[in-house]
């Protein structure tokens, strides 16, 4: 520090500037406090800042001193800073000439004492229980017989020799090592990498994945196991889809690992044993079981076997079988000739009685129906050619107007038109023509038909027809007793008689005279049948 001296000086006290002041008090308290340890309780830490750098307070009961941790410093710390946590923080003391204010830069920290590491595990401890990393309900059951397993541990220690060899003797498998730090600074970070990338292996790949995860270490004291309650390890462990063994310790050392983890084994070897059967133990098994089976199959053979004996005993002979149906087929093969007599009868009898139904009025009503249905047929149809003819006549008078109102100058174009006209006229009166002859000879031969079905072509070849006294035919003779009064119709007419004795009909004198029936309106000569045509009945 320079000393300088003012005659205009009242004092002879220096003058400072106030980067001056501040720098040499950085200085002084620099090089007074370039390596201290402060104990106290961690307050305001809300994790590191995006820049990486932890800024928070150490205090006690009486006072309070602002701390930060430098970004490279953070990374190697081997305890993270927690809110509440009881610290002895290792650094130099420096000031922030910016604010006038001095802080501490933390280089090293750890706890305060045993006590204060078991404290904050229990915390971490019930902050995790909490969100339900240490449920029940989360842990998986182990494979039975895995085909891989993974192994978390360091590969220079005793405790991989253990487990392979426990392994190799109980049941051998195929072993994945994960080689990773097992204590110090940056432990909890590799452990929970490991887990993840044993995790993150695709079944079917050309790395097999595990089927079941072992982390093991030996014994240790607090502070060396302490990477094991990291939380990053027990979430990794809680979040692990693979089935987890932890081996951490002897069986009276317990980290958090042991919580989340799905099985906590006591040492390295009993989570060996835990994660594979005995070998031995199962061929045994095996065979135990193979020679139950074969006995059991032997036993079921024989009483099969007896029991189809029995069976084929029971069973009838093959004439007790036939017996019954041999019966039957005689019986049926006697009774076929009289059961087709009886259907024939039956049959002949079914059609007498529907030829008893058939009689000449219900034809005639039929044929009566048809000259109905033909008439108007022929009427419609007649009346449809009137109408034809009267539209085209309208037509023709309109076409006929229309061309007599054309101008003279198309005299020549009418002229034309005109005789276009005629000849489609005589083409339509032809096609009207024709369509009634058609009509016309359909009509006719409809007519011809009637006349060729009609009974009084049969009453002119010399037959008669006999009716009762309500006019209804009769067709026999049963149907009659002496002294019925009956009328019989011929072609020409009819005459009254009464019934004598069988074979004989006597008319009365009144009645000899012959009732001329109306005549039926004749038809044209070529609508007659031909002479020689039989009866249609």
């Amino acid at each position: 520090m320079a000393n300088f001296f003012s005659d205009d000086s009242p004092t002879n006290l220096t003058e400072f500037t106030v980067s001056e002041l501040s720098g040499s008090i950085k200085r002084t308290i620099e090089s007074a406090f370039d390596h201290v340890r402060v104990r106290g309780e961690i307050s305001g830490y809300r994790g590191p800042h995006s820049s990486g750098h932890a800024y928070f307070s150490l205090k006690d009961d009486k006072s309070r001193i602002d701390a930060v941790i430098w970004k490279g410093t953070f990374s190697k710390l081997k305890y993270r800073p927690e809110e509440g946590m009881e610290v002895i923080a290792t650094g130099r003391v420096t000031t922030f000439p910016g604010s006038s204010k001095y802080q501490i830069v933390i280089e090293a920290l750890e706890p305060a004492g045993a006590g204060a590491l078991m404290a904050l595990i229990e915390e971490r401890k019930r902050r995790l229980a909490a969100e339900g990393l240490f449920d029940a309900a989360r842990k998986q059951l182990l494979p039975y017989m895995p085909k891989v397993i993974g192994v978390v541990t360091s590969p220079t220690g005793a405790v991989i020799r253990d487990i392979l060899h426990r392994i190799s003797d109980r049941f051998p498998v195929h072993v994945l090592v994960w080689p990773v730090k097992v204590q110090g600074e940056g432990c909890g970070e590799e452990v929970a990498n490991a887990i993840h990338g044993f995790n993150a292996i695709e079944p079917g790949g050309p790395l097999p994945r595990p089927d079941v995860l072992i982390v093991a270490r030996g014994g240790g004291s607090l502070e060396d196991l302490w990477g094991f309650n990291d939380e990053i390890v027990v979430r990794a462990a809680a979040e692990s889809a693979i089935p987890l063994i932890s081996a951490v310790g002897h069986e009276t050392d317990w980290t958090l690992i042991d919580y989340a983890a799905d099985v906590r084994a006591p040492t390295p070897t009993g989570a060996a044993e835990m994660a594979v059967p005995v070998k031995a133990d199962l061929e045994a098994q095996v065979a135990n079981l193979g020679a139950r089976l074969s006995g059991a199959c032997s036993r079921q053979m024989e009483s099969r076997r007896q029991n189809l004996r029995a069976l084929a005993r029971a069973l009838p002979s093959l004439d007790q079988l036939l017996a019954l149906p041999r019966r039957r087929f005689d019986e049926a093969a006697g009774s076929l000739g009289r059961s087709l007599e009886l259907n024939t009868m039956n049959k002949r009898r079914s059609f007498e009685r529907a030829a008893s139904r058939l009689n000449a009025d219900i034809l005639a009503r039929r044929i009566a129906e048809r000259r109905q249905r033909l008439n108007e047929r022929a009427s419609l149809a007649e009346r449809i050619v009137e109408r034809m003819v009267d539209r085209l006549r309208s037509r023709l008078g309109r076409c006929d107007a229309a061309l007599t109102a054309i101008p003279s100058r198309l005299q020549s174009q009418t002229g034309r038109a005109r005789d276009r006209l005629t000849g489609l006229v005589a083409r339509a009166d032809a096609a009207v023509m024709a369509e009634t002859r058609q009509r016309r000879h359909a009509i006719t031969a409809h007519d011809r038909m009637l006349q060729s079905l009609s009974y009084k072509n049969v009453l002119m070849r010399g037959y008669a027809v006999i009716r009762d006294a309500s006019d209804r035919p009769i067709s026999r003779a049963a149907g009659l007793s002496t002294g019925t009064a009956v009328a019989i119709e011929f072609a020409d007419g009819r005459v009254s008689a009464v019934t004598g004795e069988r074979g004989e009909a006597v008319a009365p004198p009144s009645a000899r005279e012959v009732k001329t029936a109306p005549a039926a309106p004749k038809s044209p000569k070529k609508s007659e049948p031909p002479a020689g045509q039989g009866s249609l009945f």
